[in-house]
């Protein structure tokens, strides 16, 4: 039974809606103003809310933009009854997340239907939403085991082999068992710190609070932080002397130093997986229409169209022919990330010729003048 609060300050028009709303199956409840209505809403936990907007303490606009703060009601569909038409009046309350207006007086034909299609739009969101989380538990039960097996068992079987009979080798080749056991275990730390980001990322998709919290992170002069980060990758994969850059700085970009290190090393990393060693992966960033564009491309076999569009979490391209090691996560983790920090991902790509990813991410101004 889908529950419903209705904030109304006139006591018989709201006594008419709760009635109305009982005889159609909803559970209901009332609040007589604002303040009420935001302690009931946090009670209740309504599945929808209609409210007034003219009431005493507390008017419609301070209980929507109270309950927008709170991560349990920040979705829930929210309908105002208004006398007043004025269209900067419904602006400003869709601004603030309203999902309908209703204006007094109305019939309760209308409200039925108001109330149902927000309903139904809402559990349309919920099914979405599942269904993506349907497809992630389904990608991760199919890739993950053996994704994490394989370099478990390098470390075991070497470190197994060391406990057994490291008296009778010699120093070359204990430290040639050791730096296999440290290669498989780097593998399974950026496996998990992987996966660790994506479950969070799909999370924070379906959280507009926690969203827009992580908005407001930035990174000043972003330049030597995007070279570092490119660096320190390419030399752990053995690619450092390809590197090129040709970065243009600007003061601040919106996106923290934690979230753009993981872009970074992933565009890099993609870049030596699908190219061949001593050819080269060129790293740039510039000023482009108020955002900053940074791209790493490479000369290696690149992807078709179909490839392109087909990306997905746990997905990798030709795997029986090439054997690529990795959850396939890298190109899909930047994407989120990007698209979480109100950026754009792109990618261009021509088979046997490379591929070029793109981040845009927003340009902070003023930024230095506020510290």
């Amino acid at each position: 039974m889908k529950r419903i609060l209705v904030i109304e300050d006139n006591q018989s028009l709201r006594k008419d809606i709760i009635e109305m709303l009982g005889f159609e199956g909803y559970k209901t409840t009332g609040a007589e103003n604002g303040i009420v209505g935001v302690q009931r809403a946090r009670e209740f936990l309504p599945d929808l809310i209609i409210c007034d907007i003219m009431m005493p303490g507390m008017d419609g606009f301070g209980v929507l933009d109270e309950l927008r703060k709170d991560a349990d009601l920040a979705t829930v569909p929210f309908i105002f009854l208004t006398a007043r038409t004025e269209r900067s009046d419904s602006r400003y309350g869709m601004e603030l997340g309203a999902d309908d207006y209703l204006t007094k007086p109305f019939m309760a034909a209308e409200l039925l239907a108001t109330v149902n299609t927000r309903l139904e739009k809402r559990a349309q969101f919920d099914r979405v939403t599942e269904r993506r989380m349907e497809d992630l538990r389904g990608n991760i039960i199919l890739a993950l085991p053996h994704e994490l097996r394989t370099p478990l068992n390098v470390i075991l079987g070497f470190s197994d082999l060391l406990m057994t009979d490291a008296s009778l080798m010699d120093g070359v080749r204990i430290s040639d068992m050791a730096r296999h056991i440290n290669s498989a275990g780097m593998r399974l730390y950026r496996l998990i710190e992987n996966f660790l980001t994506y479950a969070q990322t799909e999370l924070l998709v379906n959280d507009p609070a926690k969203r827009e919290a992580l908005q407001h992170g930035f990174l000043i002069y972003p330049t030597m932080s995007i070279e570092n980060h490119a660096r320190s990758k390419a030399q752990i994969i053995e690619r450092a002397e390809d590197l090129s850059f040709a970065l243009e700085d600007v003061e601040a970009i919106g996106i923290s130093e934690e979230y753009l290190k993981k872009i970074v090393e992933e565009l890099v990393d993609n870049a030596a997986k699908f190219s061949d060693a001593g050819t080269p992966i060129n790293v740039t960033g510039e000023i482009d229409n108020g955002h900053y564009l940074i791209c790493v491309s490479d000369q290696g076999r690149g992807m078709t169209p179909e490839q392109i569009a087909n990306i997905g979490a746990y997905m990798q391209f030709e795997r029986r022919l090439y054997e690529q090691q990795g959850s396939g996560l890298g190109l899909v983790l930047c994407k989120r990330l990007v698209e979480l920090h109100t950026g754009e991902f792109t990618l261009q790509s021509v088979p046997d010729q490379g591929t070029r990813a793109c981040v845009r991410l927003p340009i902070r101004h003023g930024v230095m003048d506020s510290q």
